[in-house]
């Protein structure tokens, strides 16, 4: 293969991670909310850590986003 098309993999390989590791963080947190509250708490603190942890996956998303940038500026 090409180091033209080499290149062109691992920027592609950067720019779907971004998407997909936002997305992902977003998921798990409201995910891990949800279960705190309808599996270990039965129901009684919902929506609560729902919002919370979805909050904590928004967050996350964001500074996982933000170091990808810093890396993609880097080089």
């Amino acid at each position: 293969m090409t180091e033209k098309k080499e290149g062109l993999l691992a920027e592609l390989a950067y720019y779907s991670q971004i998407g997909t590791t936002f997305a992902t963080s977003i998921f798990v947190g409201f995910g891990i909310g949800w279960w705190l509250d309808n599996k270990l708490f039965a129901g009684q603190t919902a929506p609560w850590f729902s919002f919370i942890f979805l909050g904590f996956g928004i967050a996350a998303g964001f500074k996982h986003l933000w170091d990808l940038g810093k890396k993609i500026s880097d080089e």
